[in-house]
Formats: C-alpha cells, structure tokens, sequence
C-alpha cells in the first residue's frame, strides 16, 4: 500500500474521531475523562487501576509511609466520592466525612482485597453511565447544598481519583525500598 494512501485512510479516521467526540455530548466527554482516569489511557501516565494490577492484600494494606493513607484506604475513599458524585447527582445532600469518608481496612486479606477493588469498580461504572447518559443541560445544576455546579464537580472527581493514583504510585515505590 502506498504511503498516501495509508496517511490519507489515517487521516480520514482521525477527522471522523474528531467529528464523532465534537458532535458528543459534555457529559460523555466526562464520561471519557473519568474512566480514563480510573481504568487507563489517561494523558498523564497510569491511572488508578493500572497502579493497582501487581498490588495484592497485603501490599494495599501495607504502611510504608508512617501516618498516611495506605492504598487499600485510598481505593476505599475513591469508591465513597464516586458514590458522593451519584447520590449528589440523584438530588441529596451528602458530604461524607470521618470513616464514611475513609473507611477503615478492618479483616485484610486477598478475598477482601479483590471485594474491595471490585466494588471501587461497580461504583465507578454507575457514575460513568450515569454522567454519560446526562443532559448537558443538568452540569450547569448547582450541587445540593454546595456553591459549585455538577461540571465543576464532576471535572474535581476526575482530578481526585489522578491525585489519589499519585498516592498510590508513591506508597508503592515506598514499600519497595530497600530495608522495608
């Protein structure tokens, strides 16, 4: 096949992707953004559950870093704000705080830790179903009970599960070190 040919073929597909994600509505495009950020071909590098493929039970559960968050915590937290995003979504107030905002690791082990993460995933798909099915005219909504809007919300439940990956990429590489 001639060079042309296969640059003009390459070329074509990518004006009918940008055609197809510029005719898609914002809330799928978040959509992207969240799954991205979760399951993988973020921008930035690995997302959450690509740091998490060679982590195990006791590896999650692991404090290699005194007084911080250990990444079985961290999977937790990420699964309670992704719920927040879907009852706020759904009309209600909620605010989580205390251990309903970082649940407790209480009987670590691989069962648990496959629950867990499993869980952290079901979650996450809800929310990226239910903000790629939304109106766009509903991320313009303020939040119940805050000052922000659902776009803004949305957006910020992205950037927290890349800011909670960092986490657990640094935790990792804490607990690989030498004499730990």
């Amino acid at each position: 096949m001639r060079l042309e040919s296969r640059l003009s073929r390459r070329d074509g597909r990518e004006g009918m992707r940008a055609r197809e994600k510029k005719a898609a509505s914002e809330g799928a495009r978040i959509a992207d953004q969240l799954r991205r950020a979760f399951y993988g071909s973020a921008w930035h590098g690995p997302a959450l559950l690509e740091l998490l493929e060679d982590v195990d039970a006791a590896t999650a559960a692991a404090k290699p870093l005194p007084e911080v968050h250990n990444i079985w915590e961290l999977v937790l937290h990420v699964a309670v704000w992704d719920d927040a995003a879907l009852r706020r979504l759904d009309g209600k107030k909620w605010q989580p705080t205390g251990l309903a905002n970082f649940p407790a690791v209480t009987k670590p082990s691989e069962a648990a830790w496959r629950r867990a993460v499993a869980a952290a995933k079901r979650t996450h798909d809800r929310l990226v179903k239910t903000v790629a099915a939304l109106p766009d005219s509903r991320l313009g909504d303020r939040v119940p009970g805050k000052r922000y809007d659902f776009y803004h919300m949305l957006h910020g439940i992205a950037q927290h599960e890349l800011y909670h990956a960092g986490q657990i990429a640094i935790l990792k590489k804490a607990g690989a070190r030498p004499g730990r």
